[in-house]
């Protein structure tokens, strides 16, 4: 039942003046997870109505296995969606709850039995059947929803923000239960979230929003390790910048000549590096520095770094022993080195 999903220059503006999607155009594999991640507003759930047919395009095209599905009315698609949330039938058990799409369609009750079983059994909710909404927790109520658009067999899944609403707890069991079911069932979904978190751990690839443009479309590791523009790093987490100008296969910066892993083309450049990857220690790429703050946050210590007025952060083991003045040596590593397609101050060069 995989599908392959295209969005060729897909636009969509609300007014005007108000353009809420500007020519995203990408394409999703058959039985892969792409996050579509942004901030609130970025276009992110726009996108997903459009995919829903729950909305019609300003601009450009869908295609489902190279066939469009634009004017396809949604319960014509072979598409389910999943909302932040759940919204169920209260007066209605959970087995009618889901069998409900079947019998929409005019699946016998014979055969959409069966297929309910099944669904509620993929989300660990088949002893629950016979109860209704108001008697489950809200991860259940989630649960059941996520049967129910499971029980049709769709080409796509899609998933809108719906562990936004549960406690960090039944978050991550719920990020659990979406890969294994999305993994066995081979489904090729579409995840809205606002949250790095979620979409690095459920993700395949990441589709970065922001203004309601694609700003990097990659393997979650490359947001971390290459990410596209200062913009991309920064929404990432704490990154440390440090401009320079290439030129003979290294980049002159205030701390010296740093070698990178990867060619970088003559010319000003911003180089990032996360707080992780710098480390305590002699070699390449290596220089004096002070301690300037230490800050102990559990799993890790966060330092502050001076090192000839460049104010870096670098992230240690939690029995690491250092205070504020201590000086040490620091190196950043090539292969952990990366120039941004930015100029020296962030913006497009």
């Amino acid at each position: 039942m995989s599908a392959r999903l295209e969005l060729e220059g897909v636009s969509h503006r609300y007014s005007r003046d108000e353009w809420a999607l500007s020519e995203l155009s990408l394409a999703v594999e058959p039985g892969e997870l792409v996050a579509f991640l942004g901030p609130s507003g970025c276009g992110k759930t726009t996108a997903l109505k459009i995919l829903s047919g729950l909305l019609t395009p300003t601009g450009g095209d869908v295609r489902v296995d190279g066939r469009s599905v634009l004017g396809v009315p949604p319960e014509r698609r072979e598409a389910a969606m999943v909302f932040q949330k759940p919204l169920l039938f209260p007066h209605m058990s959970v087995e009618a709850n889901v069998g409900f799409g079947l019998k929409m369609r005019g699946v016998p009750r014979g055969e959409s039995g069966g297929k309910v079983e099944t669904a509620l059994r993929r989300v660990r909710m088949d002893g629950y059947a016979d109860r209704k909404p108001g008697e489950l927790s809200g991860g259940q109520q989630q649960r059941v929803a996520l049967a129910r658009a499971l029980v049709t067999e769709p080409g796509l899944l899609l998933l809108d923000e719906p562990l936004s609403s549960l406690d960090a707890n039944l978050r991550e069991g719920m990020r659990e239960l979406v890969k294994e079911v999305q993994e066995s069932g081979g489904y090729t979904t579409v995840f809205v979230t606002h949250d790095q978190e979620e979409a690095v751990v459920l993700a395949d690839r990441i589709a970065l929003l922001f203004d309601g443009r694609l700003r990097m479309y990659d393997r979650p590791q490359a947001f971390y390790e290459r990410p596209a523009s200062r913009e991309v790093a920064e929404f990432f987490g704490t990154a440390n910048f440090l401009p320079g100008r290439a030129r003979n296969g290294t980049v002159e910066t205030r701390l010296g000549d740093l070698r990178l892993s990867t060619p970088t083309p003559p010319g000003e450049v911003t180089l990032t590096i996360r707080p992780e990857a710098v480390r305590f220690e002699e070699g390449e790429n290596s220089f004096a520095a002070r301690i300037t703050s230490t800050t102990y946050l559990g799993t890790q210590v966060t330092c502050g770094l001076d090192a000839a007025g460049v104010q870096l952060k670098a992230s240690l083991p939690p029995h690491t022993q250092l205070r504020e003045g201590d000086r040490v040596t620091a190196r950043l590593p090539a292969e952990s080195l990366w120039a941004l397609e930015d100029g020296p101050e962030g913006q497009p060069g």
